[in-house]
């Protein structure tokens, strides 16, 4: 065993976005870990019942799938309680990862597209954190990980909604980490670095992009020491050190124009 996956021994965990990419990788990784029961939480009923089944086999009782749509807060809640149920009372890690990669021109974005945005990638996490809380209370510890992006600190042309989303995910989850520090509930920020997942919806991943099971060990790893901001990898590391310091502020300009002007010629590039 190593100091990360004893961090994970006997512990109860939620992922949402769990059924497949980067939250099966967690969740896979995190039995691997010997967590003790992990759960599930997806709104794919297809791909939930095959990967429950399919690590409950791996693992038997340990794993439970539950259905979930992140964007309501009742079934969140819900969510929640069964599997303090499944963890006999406990859920000391939640990972909240369910979200979308969500693109498109400003001007063809109505309200509504981003209240749907923000209704996925930010008060998603949002509802997991407010059902969860009492419980970790009560148990007197626990940990929170919020799934933003490196987008968050690169934002891009023709990814408005999902720079937003992802940069207000990261800014209540930094605050809260404060706020709740006294409590022995920790709370973490976690980019997953480029990753070969479904976000890319249809579009090669770009060179070089690692694997779901690359990233979650990783993020594992950066919980585990109770990073503030777990950085997938060594782009997302450059652009959180450098995107908003005014001394690099030339080069990124260009960097992100650049991108722009491909973008607008319908190359998509990052």
């Amino acid at each position: 065993m190593s100091k990360t996956s004893d961090y994970y021994q006997e512990k109860i965990a939620v992922v949402t976005g769990g059924a497949s990419g980067i939250g099966l990788a967690l969740a896979q990784t995190l039995l691997a870990y010997a967590a003790a029961k992990v759960i599930l939480a997806d709104f794919n009923d297809e791909n939930l019942t095959r990967e429950s089944a399919r690590l409950n086999a791996e693992h038997p009782g340990r794993v439970l799938g539950l259905h979930c749509n992140v964007t309501k807060e009742d079934e969140v809640k819900a969510m929640i309680e069964k599997a303090a149920a499944f963890g006999g009372g406990r859920v000391d890690l939640l990972f909240n990862n369910a979200g979308a990669g969500f693109a498109g021109h400003f001007d063809q974005q109505t309200n509504a597209d981003w209240e749907r945005a923000f209704a996925l990638n930010f008060y998603g996490a949002l509802y997991g954190i407010r059902a969860v809380l009492p419980i970790m209370r009560a148990n007197g510890s626990g940990h929170i990980v919020d799934i933003i992006s490196g987008i968050a600190f690169a934002p891009m042309a023709q990814q408005t909604m999902y720079a937003a989303t992802k940069a207000a995910l990261n800014g209540l989850t930094l605050a809260l980490r404060y706020e709740l520090w006294d409590e022995d509930i920790r709370v973490t920020s976690a980019t997953p670095g480029t990753t070969a997942t479904a976000i890319w919806s249809g579009n090669a991943p770009p060179p070089g992009a690692q694997s779901a099971v690359q990233s979650a060990e990783t993020i594992l790893a950066g919980v585990a020491t109770n990073e503030q901001l777990v950085l997938g990898d060594e782009n997302d590391r450059n652009g959180a050190q450098h995107c908003f310091d005014p001394e690099a502020a030339e080069g990124y300009d260009a960097y992100l124009l650049d991108v722009a002007r491909k973008r607008r010629r319908g190359e998509w590039v990052v």
